[in-house]
């Protein structure tokens, strides 16, 4: 697959992710929004509800009051009044007193009797008219009497609501217990069985009464309705009503969104681990194509040259020259010994495709096997004039490992700091073993081209090899310190190089040391 194609993938999955994720968001935050709505409707009409109670109890009261009132008054119009008398009382009633002379009767409400019946009532029988014509007559008397009692007893109510209710206290005009029943009502009747407290606020901004429980901290939650709106505005009280759960409320409805998000953050995180990979597949598979090039140049050449003497040993003009002959065969020999040499660094591929390599474990002493690879590497060193150091600091040096893969271990990093050696330079190598706790540490260090940081965290990737521009005066396949890095973590052990560029490079093996009991 094209990384151009990859590329593409990956932008059209990124942008079908990030298009679900906004819609997902989108539609959360409408359904808040509307569920946040539907709750504010619930609370301002159960308020208004408790609004319109309280002035119906408030009007009530007034009532039941003055009827008891005026039970005293009422024995004087057991008697039946004369046609001035009723006029006078119309009057009256219109009229009540002098600081009452604010409120004025529309028509309809002076005059609610027909025309014909008022005329009547106020009629009297001629002389010498029948019984039934007096008896009907007393009749309208009582009715029209009557009538204008109740009218009477109507219109100071009103006056008394008017103009005395809102000069009382809120702490006298309403029973908080029984405002906590209407409130708790209206909420269950609208649908809401929340937990709430309230307070009442008097025109003063004081507080009058403040139920248990009852915050400002969370404003959103509070709602406010004006108590007696017919109240002068200089006199308006109000109640408040805080809601503690209203945020669990109004969220218990998007539960189902978290498992949600969360499935889908499962999915990018998928998503991005197959790109992530596609890309390292990508990267290796052109590193294997450039492994194979490399091999193929680095297998072909020793055939080549073992082909060429083995046609040159036909000659039998070679045979009668020992010293040509026996320079033929070293030639074969050699080549033979590099190109086994390849084919054995190819071999080590099937290492990376097992989980875990099957190793012969056993206990050897660490210091004992850097001393053998150390000396093996002494007489190279000291043709390049370089130096080769030791320091066994380590007490407890035994180890549990396969001794074969082991040494091929500390031999490739030691080939490798021969290899990347500065050319006009002599080498100078120092290995060190110590203790760290239960662990035994190995450093190897040399003063070589070193490498950057960047590269030092690559280095043991396989085929990955530290890119050098055009120059190409180091052959290898990229397989070493992979090989390296495999065989210490199989076998518990950890490695890692600290290098910089142009200073040398250190590569630092810790490994589980075998304790005596």
């Amino acid at each position: 697959m094209k990384k151009s194609t990859i590329w593409l993938l990956a932008i059209v999955m990124f942008t079908a992710f990030f298009a679900l994720l906004f819609l997902q968001v989108r539609y959360m935050r409408t359904s808040l929004a509307i569920r946040t709505q539907q709750f504010d409707e619930q609370v301002n009409r159960s308020l208004y509800n408790v609004m319109r109670n309280l002035e119906m109890d408030q009007t009530r009261k007034y009532l039941e009051e003055d009827m008891i009132e005026s039970e005293n008054r009422y024995s004087r119009y057991n008697q039946p009044l004369s046609s001035q008398e009723i006029i006078r009382e119309q009057t009256t009633i219109s009229h009540p007193d002098e600081n009452r002379s604010n409120i004025e009767l529309n028509p309809t409400e002076r005059s609610i009797m027909p025309e014909t019946e008022r005329e009547k009532a106020l009629l009297s029988p001629n002389q010498g008219a029948s019984t039934i014509s007096k008896t009907q007559y007393d009749m309208q008397q009582s009715l029209s009497k009557r009538y204008l009692h109740e009218r009477s007893l109507l219109y100071e109510v009103i006056f008394k609501i008017l103009s005395r209710s809102s000069n009382e206290p809120i702490e006298e005009r309403i029973d908080f217990n029984k405002l906590e029943q209407y409130i708790r009502h209206e909420l269950a009747y609208n649908g809401l069985n929340e937990p709430f407290s309230f307070q009442v606020v008097n025109y003063n901004n004081q507080v009058v009464y403040a139920s248990p429980g009852f915050s400002t901290k969370q404003r959103d939650a509070i709602y406010t309705q004006i108590l007696f709106p017919n109240d002068p505005p200089a006199k308006l009280n109000q109640l408040k009503v805080y809601f503690p759960t209203k945020r669990n409320y109004v969220y218990s409805e998007l539960t189902f969104f978290i498992p949600s998000l969360i499935f889908t953050f499962i999915l990018l995180i998928t998503f991005i681990f197959t790109v992530v990979s596609l890309f390292r597949q990508k990267r290796l598979s052109e590193m294997k194509n450039d492994f194979i090039n490399n091999m193929t140049h680095e297998l072909k050449t020793p055939v080549s040259t073992i082909s060429l003497a083995s046609q040159m040993l036909k000659d039998e003009s070679i045979l009668k020259s020992p010293e040509v002959f026996k320079h033929v065969t070293g030639v074969i020999y050699d080549e033979t010994k590099r190109l086994s040499f390849q084919v054995e660094k190819v071999l080590q591929m099937s290492l990376f495709d097992k989980q875990k390599t099957t190793l012969k474990m056993k206990e050897i002493d660490a210091n004992d096997l850097v001393v053998t690879v150390a000396n093996t590497h002494a007489l190279k060193v000291e043709k390049l004039e370089g130096t080769l150091d030791i320091d066994l600091q380590a007490e407890n040096s035994t180890i549990r490992v396969d001794e074969m893969h082991f040494t091929n271990v500390l031999f490739n990093i030691l080939d490798n700091a021969l290899k990347y050696r500065k050319k006009d330079v002599p080498p100078e190598l120092m290995i060190r073993t110590r203790n760290e706790g239960n662990k035994l540490i190995i450093s190897i260090e040399d003063n070589g081209i070193g490498m950057r940081k960047e590269d030092a965290k690559k280095v043991f990737e396989r085929f990955y090899r530290v890119p050098t521009g055009n120059r190409h005066d180091v052959k290898g396949f990229g397989l070493g310190l992979a090989y390296v890095k495999k065989i210490v973590t199989d076998m518990n052990g950890t490695i890692r190089a600290e290098s910089e560029l142009g200073k040398g490079t250190k590569f630092i093996i810790s490994l589980p040391v075998i304790t005596e009991n």
